[in-house]
């Protein structure tokens, strides 16, 4: 192999490791999409059977009135409320509809404006509430809040929210990118940056061409 060859081999394969090594950092990341939001329940209903989460709150906006069922079957039994988390437009009543299904009543959770009173076991609407406020409304049943009979009303626009969603660059475990030996292509790439040039030297020192060599034979 002449300077010329070497010269173009080793620089084919320089530009071929840099670009590996550029393409190291890159792929250990992913753009996270813009990141939704969801009402925050502040833990509250992370216990519930039948909650499956923020982002799974009903949306009952638009609608002068909601029912909610009192004592769908959940939490090992007939102690949740139906649907367990709502949103509902300020100014909108929601109607608590026994179904019948054990002795229940309905209670805010702190400073509320929630109280259906004693326990009820008769099927039917027995209790219902106008919210004319905007936050989040949390609630339970007196007699099983022990077993997470709890739900939650969303009033209005204004409430507390969370990011469900991504939000930016987040790192992925190269593995799981499917570039499992990536980090080695970076250091591989930088040492051969460094000795590449010193191997160029070296030939280009011993076999330098002369004038009456430069044709060379092909």
């Amino acid at each position: 192999m002449n300077r010329r060859e070497f010269v173009q081999t080793a620089g084919g394969a320089t530009a071929g490791v840099a670009a590996l090594s550029a393409a190291g950092p890159a792929a250990a990341q992913e753009e996270g999409e813009s990141g939704d939001t969801a009402p925050d329940y502040g833990g509250y209903l992370d216990p519930v059977g039948n909650f499956g989460g923020p982002g799974s709150t009903v949306d009952a906006t638009g609608q002068d009135s909601v029912t909610v069922e009192v004592g769908v079957q959940a939490n090992g039994g007939a102690y949740g409320f139906g649907p367990a988390a709502v949103h509902v437009d300020n100014g909108a009543t929601v109607q608590f509809e026994w179904t019948g299904n054990g002795s229940h009543n309905v209670v805010s959770a702190g400073d509320g404006p929630l109280d259906s009173g004693s326990t009820v076991s008769s099927s039917g609407v027995n209790y219902e509430h106008t919210f004319e406020s905007d936050g989040i409304y949390n609630y339970y049943c007196a007699p099983h809040e022990g077993l997470q009979m709890k739900g939650s009303i969303v009033v209005g626009e204004e409430y507390p929210t969370q990011s469900i969603g991504g939000g930016g660059p987040v790192e992925v475990d190269p593995h799981y990118a499917g570039v499992p030996i990536q980090p080695h292509y970076v250091g591989f790439g930088a040492g051969l940056a460094v000795i590449i040039p010193l191997i160029f030297t070296f030939f280009q020192l011993k076999y330098a061409e002369s004038p009456h060599t430069s044709g060379g034979n092909n």
